[in-house]
């Protein structure tokens, strides 16, 4: 057996758990890898984390926050790898408690006395100023069909998200003009700063402050919602599962910088950014729960 650590190297209270946890999975002959959050960045590509992957990882534990679990995620991706998280944040939504420590809840883990969650994560293409569109509408229906199966041509601007990818107004301030498109069908065109497309997982962050629907994690489909849309006939929109979500932004001007942020972590790219698809991922993030509340009990105490 091969456990993943991930820690909040920021926290105190997260590096003395993790060192507690090695000694125990050590005592128990399970091997452990054992890497800082601030190591891990958007591009997923921390050598000995890949390495474990490859090799076989079985669990992994993260001792943090909802920060240090998402960028968990995006390193593990859709490989199924399940992910126990041990709250040393503070909101908690994807972690469970600390209180009664990191062993008792790891040991449950290992023992099988936990519950799976599938969450639907993001898969995101980005397409530049001067590239192919492997999306394109061949004006023959093919979008459609795509849309259907998502089983897009592999881009090497593929990116991953948990939560949310948020578009955004760039550095120069100034609002955006975009299209929103979902499965081929042209929904409106845009003004304003910009566009979030959630997860029901995500529903609980940006997209819930922008106006969002609050949406039981549960659900497979995605949450659409304009930031300061300049217009009085703008709603968020919550999508079914196969849908692909598309922002043209082919016809905003240079003078209008575009920010992309995938879970916060911003990507950066060499040329203007002219479109960006959104689908669901192609296998779920497993999530392991020990012994909490429900999701509506912790969300009424949270945000009611």
């Amino acid at each position: 057996m091969h456990i993943l650590i991930v820690r909040n190297n920021s926290n105190s209270q997260a590096i003395d758990a993790s060192l507690l946890l090695a000694t125990y999975l050590a005592t128990q002959g399970a091997a452990y890898t054992l890497v800082d959050s601030s190591e891990l960045s958007c591009r997923c590509d921390h050598e000995e984390v890949n390495a474990a992957l490859t090799a076989g990882v079985d669990m992994a534990v993260v001792l943090g926050g909802d920060g240090t679990i998402l960028r968990t995620a995006r390193q593990i991706g859709t490989t199924g790898v399940p992910i126990l998280g041990i709250n040393f944040g503070r909101l908690g939504f994807l972690a469970n408690s600390s209180e009664e420590g990191v062993v008792a809840v790891v040991a449950s883990a290992l023992a099988g006395d936990v519950v799976a969650e599938h969450r639907t994560n993001l898969r995101i293409d980005v397409v530049c100023e001067g590239e192919e569109d492997p999306w394109a509408n061949d004006g023959e229906g093919q979008f459609s069909a795509l849309a259907q199966s998502l089983e897009a041509p592999e881009s090497p601007r593929t990116f991953f998200a948990l939560n949310e990818l948020a578009v955004t107004r760039g550095a120069n301030g100034r609002i955006i003009d975009f299209g929103l498109d979902i499965s081929g069908a042209h929904i409106a065109d845009m003004r304003g700063d910009g566009l979030v497309v959630a997860t029901a997982t995500g529903s609980t962050a940006y997209a819930l402050s922008a106006g969002g629907p609050l949406v039981s994690p549960g659900f497979a489909g995605l949450v659409v919602v304009p930031l300061a849309p300049h217009t009085l006939h703008s709603r968020a929109i919550v999508t079914a599962a196969n849908d692909v979500v598309e922002m043209d932004l082919s016809h905003n001007a240079d003078t209008r910088e575009v920010t992309l942020f995938a879970d916060g972590e911003l990507l950066e790219f060499e040329s203007p950014v002219t479109r960006v698809y959104i689908a669901r991922g192609e296998a779920p993030t497993v999530l392991l729960r020990y012994q909490r509340e429900g999701f509506y009990e912790h969300a009424a105490k949270v945000f009611f």
